[in-house]
C-alpha cells in the first residue's frame, strides 16, 4: 500500500513548541515512527511537511495520479480555515483520507474545535498523540 502523510504548519517544531500540549518528542521522532510502521507492514510511505498552504495543495493534487492509496493529514492551523485544502481533499474521492491531530482539539480553544477539512476526510482522529498517525494508517489498511 502507498500512504502519504502530510503535516502542515509548525509541526516541524514538535519538541520545541508547547511541550505541555504536544510533548517532548521532536518531528524526526514522528517521521521515524511512521516510516518504521510502514516498513513493518510492507507499505511505501512518504512524509511531507510544509508551512505553506499552496505546497500542501500541490502535494494533494499530485496524489491523484501518483499511486497514493491513503492519506494521513494533519493540516495544523489550516484545519480551521482552509477551504482550499478542504477542496483539494474532496477532489480525491478514490483515496482514503484521515485527518489527525496530536492534541485533543475538543478540549482546547473554541476555534480549534471546528475543522473545515474533516468533512472532506473519511475519519478524524485527535488526542492520541503520535499514535494517532499509526491508528490512521491502520484504518487505511483496513479499507
Amino acid at each position: 500500500m502507498q500512504i502519504l502523510v502530510i503535516n502542515g504548519p509548525n509541526l516541524n517544531f514538535l519538541g520545541i513548541r508547547e511541550k505541555a500540549i504536544y510533548g517532548n518528542q521532536d518531528y524526526e521522532s514522528l517521521c521515524e515512527m511512521i516510516k518504521e510502521n510502514a516498513a513493518f507492514h510492507g507499505d511505501k510511505v512518504e512524509v511531507f511537511q510544509s508551512n505553506h498552504e499552496g505546497d500542501i495543495i500541490d502535494r494533494l493534487q499530485e496524489a491523484y495520479s501518483d499511486g497514493t492509496e491513503g492519506i494521513v493529514i494533519n493540516p495544523g492551523a489550516y484545519t480551521h480555515y482552509s477551504y482550499a485544502i478542504h477542496d483539494a481533499l474532496k477532489s480525491l474521492e478514490n483515496i482514503v483520507k484521515i485527518e489527525v491531530h496530536i492534541s485533543d482539539i475538543q478540549s482546547r480553544e473554541d476555534f480549534r474545535k471546528v475543522s473545515v477539512t474533516a468533512p472532506a476526510c473519511d475519519k478524524q482522529i485527535y488526542g492520541h498523540g503520535f499514535e494517532g498517525y499509526l491508528e490512521a494508517m491502520d484504518f487505511i489498511r483496513g479499507k
